[in-house]
């Protein structure tokens, strides 16, 4: 057998602080030869990265400390060399010749203040002999490789100027650019749509055959893992819990952690009404160690098959209208109400489950609560001083309704349209013409001021919760704050209530209110985002790509959390999403957006099985294959 280019043994790294020390890296152990790819997969702080980082002594000691092992590698340059044990100096000529790495987020390692074509040229500048024209050339020839338009033109463009995915292609012809033997990919394709990740997952692949290079593959999506992969190592909490072949893993997966996340993930062959989460395969004893639970069953009842008809579809959004619950408040009441007797308390019911009651004649009728007609959102832009304005058209007559409990999905690539239109609903993006009719009210033409008293009724949940949540307000002041402007809620004591009732609601407990952003894991970022959108009581709210980058255990739990508020609160859905299992998923009407326009809609069922438009069948397409038959082809092609 040939010598692995890559031996790792018992890594066991510490992170310090003034609490103590956390073992992020417990004797971890495997192997990697040429041309093979090891995906290792697991929620956020399982310790994937820091593995990764590690190998690269790109962890500054303190405060991580490495209490044992060592990570033996064929250096081209250096021969068999120890990793963990090499001195930065060595270990630079190692980094960007010998191993390349492609970072999870391209924006934040890319330097803004360098073109696109120079930081990759740095590499070949820095470890080869080229000079600075052969290195330009080169560049352009990897930016070829890696499939990125116009390659000459992004050599000379900033990172800021180009698309995510294009971004991700730059990283990754900066990783390739001295052709090394290993390649880490962390996240590669996070957030990407499923066409640029199909297309990355392919380069990828392209790569290791033509160079022989090895690779190890980190990611939190199993579904990624089948098309790429020849090995998994399964890591949670540090430890690896299960790792061998990708067919075996998926087939006969031993560990119940493993179980857990191959059901999180939504699949487009089965419909469910609720996803499994990890915890419904594994819990902790009192002692902190793992014992399998029974895995959950799924009824007959729940599955729906993806070739049901419309009318199937129709019929269940009308069962679903007659038992969904409302928020028991006043802008939610009928518009004919009685005069309240004599003595009786005024202000705003409170917002517990229990009292929420039945839904009200009226809130579910047949007319629409949203209608779009015609809308249309244009950029101007200017190509040079002295020449005419060209006019990008984001948004490019749009017409569509929503209805009152109803969940509306609207996917798409990146550029397509989507997160522009629904901040255009909500007037965030002032819209160039049409009409956005809430309630018969046309958002479009109301006023600052009383557009900002509807903002109550309308809310949005953002990509990224960190980003929208001011990191010097505690959360419980950050779902406060919006009850503060628009004096809901009655007085203090109620709306702290309210504030505290709303934490329970989303799985938080009351001791959180006095906690910061920083303190909370990516998924209870979302949660407490999902609250903050509640507080005002709203009877719309927009999720914008609002899953996009969460591990697939914790994005199961807030798809779970948005249908059970859905069902008991009356809550009406846009559900913006580039990833379509989740919108078949969630949706019970799916939109196809396609460079400004809606190129096709209907059922979301009826459109998974018998997409009528081209790019719907092409995004279709593209999703990673779920059942194990295509896993086994998937395998069989790369043995192949």
């Amino acid at each position: 057998m040939p010598q692995p280019l890559l031996t790792v043994s018992n890594l066991t790294l510490d992170f310090l602080s003034h609490r103590g020390h956390t073992r992020a890296v417990d004797g971890v152990s495997f192997e990697l030869s040429r041309g093979e790819t090891v995906a290792i997969v697991g929620e956020s702080g399982s310790g994937k990265s820091v593995t990764s980082l590690a190998l690269l002594g790109l962890i500054p000691m303190p405060p991580g400390r490495l209490v044992a092992g060592s990570a033996v590698f064929q250096s081209g340059a250096l021969g068999e060399v120890d990793l963990l044990a090499l001195p930065e100096k060595q270990l630079q000529k190692v980094r960007g010749n010998d191993i390349g790495m492609i970072f999870q987020e391209p924006m934040t390692s890319l330097n803004p203040v360098l073109t696109c074509g120079a930081q990759v040229a740095e590499a070949l500048l820095l470890h080869t002999a080229l000079n600075k024209a052969e290195a330009k050339a080169r560049t352009i020839e990897l930016f070829t490789e890696a499939q990125l338009p116009r390659p000459a033109g992004i050599f000379a463009s900033y990172p800021h100027e180009v698309s995510g995915g294009q971004k991700q292609r730059v990283m990754i012809a900066m990783a390739m650019a001295c052709r090394p033997a290993l390649l880490i990919a962390d996240e590669p394709t996070t957030a990407l749509d499923v066409t640029v990740q199909a297309q990355m997952l392919r380069l990828i692949d392209d790569l290791r055959r033509q160079h022989d290079t090895a690779v190890l593959f980190i990611t939190h999506d199993l579904g990624v893992v089948a098309e790429i992969a020849d090995r998994i190592l399964v890591m949670y909490r540090g430890k690896v819990v299960e790792q061998g072949p990708v067919l075996e893993i998926f087939e006969n997966p031993q560990h119940p952690y493993t179980k857990g996340l191959l059901a999180c993930r939504p699949r487009l062959s089965v419909g469910l009404k609720r996803l499994p989460v990890v915890a419904d395969f594994m819990a902790e004893d009192a002692s902190g160690l793992l014992t399998a639970q029974p895995a959950p069953v799924v009824s007959l009842e729940d599955e729906v098959l993806t070739d049901s008809s419309p009318e199937i579809e129709a019929q269940q959004l009308r069962d679903n209208s007659g038992t969904t619950k409302t928020f028991p408040v006043e802008h939610l009441r009928t518009t004919v109400e009685q005069p309240a007797p004599a003595g009786a308390p005024t202000g705003p019911a409170p917002l517990s489950r229990a009292s929420a009651g039945a839904a009200q004649p009226g809130i579910l009728g047949p007319q629409p609560l949203l209608q779009v007609e015609n809308l249309q959102v244009h950029f101007p832009v200017r190509s040079g001083w002295f020449q005419p304005k060209a006019v990008v058209r984001a948004v490019d007559d749009v017409s569509f309704t929503l209805h009152p409990g109803e969940t509306v999905g609207l996917v798409g690539e990146s550029g397509c349209g989507k997160t522009t239109l629904g901040r255009a609903l909500l007037r965030l993006t002032e819209p160039t013409a049409g009409r956005i009719l809430f309630e018969g009210t046309d958002l479009a033409r109301l006023p600052a001021e009383e557009l900002r008293r509807r903002r109550r009724e309308f809310q949005l949940v953002f990509q990224d919760p960190y980003a929208a949540l001011n990191p010097m307000l505690t959360v419980g002041e950050a779902i406060w704050e919006p009850m503060r402007v628009h004096d809901v809620g009655g007085t203090r004591a109620a709306q702290k209530a309210r504030v505290l009732e709303l934490l329970q609601i989303v799985g938080l407990r009351e001791e959180h209110f006095q906690r910061y952003p920083h303190e909370f894991s990516g998924g209870q970022r979302q949660r407490i985002c999902i609250a903050r959108a509640l507080a005002l009581q709203p009877k719309l709210i927009v999720c914008d790509e609002s899953v996009s980058a969460l591990d697939v255990s914790v994005q199961a739990q807030v798809l779970n959390l948005l249908n059970d508020l859905k069902r008991e609160f009356g809550i009406t859905y846009l559900f913006i999403t580039h990833d379509l299992s989740v919108a078949r998923f969630m949706s019970d009407r799916l939109l196809v957006m396609h460079q400004g326009r809606i190129v096709e809609s209907g059922p979301a069922a009826a459109i998974y099985a018998h997409p009528q438009h081209a790019y719907t069948q092409g995004l279709l397409a593209a999703i990673p294959k779920d059942s194990l038959a295509d896993i086994r082809a998937a395998v069989a092609g790369r043995a192949a």
